[in-house]
């Protein structure tokens, strides 16, 4: 397809649904008071945005930024798929350039499925072999999605087997209060215990009494029946 910006919105607009994107208005709470409140939907499922950014590898780089401005969500999603995928292919220039453009847009990725589909790739893969303490600050930011950041991005060195980043940014948000970052931590935790259950659990042992209780059911899902009886019973 052309790869014009003006060409990008119209292939998007052409592939909303008005159902969908009533259902996802709901389901990804844009109501008043929400944490989503006021984002707009074209009604266009995951699978169809992954299947545009492959047309779109090439689009030029200030195009996805812009992208990653529209008022649709949609097209934000769109453009963090193009700059995980510029990211992985590219050299240092580019994958220095794709990181710094990303924290200096945080209020852009202003939805749970955008820090998901992102932080991992994007911000834990450029911190592997430099200093962690950005994380450290994104987890003390005023900003909801910015402290999901920072957590979600530690799955990255999960699967390294690197937990310790995970544990700390865990241990900062404990008294986080909201929902969205007690299962950010629980699934992190969950991850962790599923590659060292001795790391979850100790970490569990010093802080299930404490921990939310979300985060403490979502991080104890893979853990067997009696202990997970054990924890939930602290």
């Amino acid at each position: 397809m052309p790869t014009t910006l003006a060409a990008v919105r119209k292939a998007l607009r052409d592939a909303g649904n008005p159902t969908d994107a009533l259902f996802l208005q709901r389901f990804f709470k844009t109501g008043p008071g929400q944490y989503g409140e006021g984002d707009v939907f074209l009604g266009i499922r995951f699978p169809a945005s992954r299947a545009l950014a492959r047309q779109l590898a090439d689009l030029p780089f200030d195009d996805v930024e812009t992208l990653l401005h529209d008022k649709y969500h949609e097209a934000r999603l769109l453009a963090l798929i193009l700059l995980v995928g510029r990211y992985e292919r590219g050299d240092d220039a580019e994958r220095q350039r794709v990181y710094r453009m990303y924290l200096a847009n945080t209020d852009r990725i202003n939805n749970w499925d955008l820090v998901d589909l992102s932080a991992p790739n994007i911000v834990g893969a450029h911190l592997e072999t430099r200093s962690r303490a950005p994380l450290d600050k994104l987890a003390m930011s005023r900003d909801l999605f910015e402290r999901r950041i920072a957590i979600v991005a530690t799955y990255w060195f999960i699967r390294l087997h690197q937990f310790d980043d995970t544990l700390r940014i865990s241990t900062a948000l404990l008294g986080d209060k909201h929902d969205l970052i007690h299962k950010a931590v629980g699934w992190m935790l969950r991850e962790v215990g599923k590659r060292d259950a001795s790391v979850l659990e100790h970490f569990l042992d010093a802080h299930a009494k404490t921990m939310p209780r979300t985060a403490l059911r979502y991080s104890i899902e893979r853990l067997t029946p009696e202990r997970r009886k054990h924890y939930m019973a602290r």
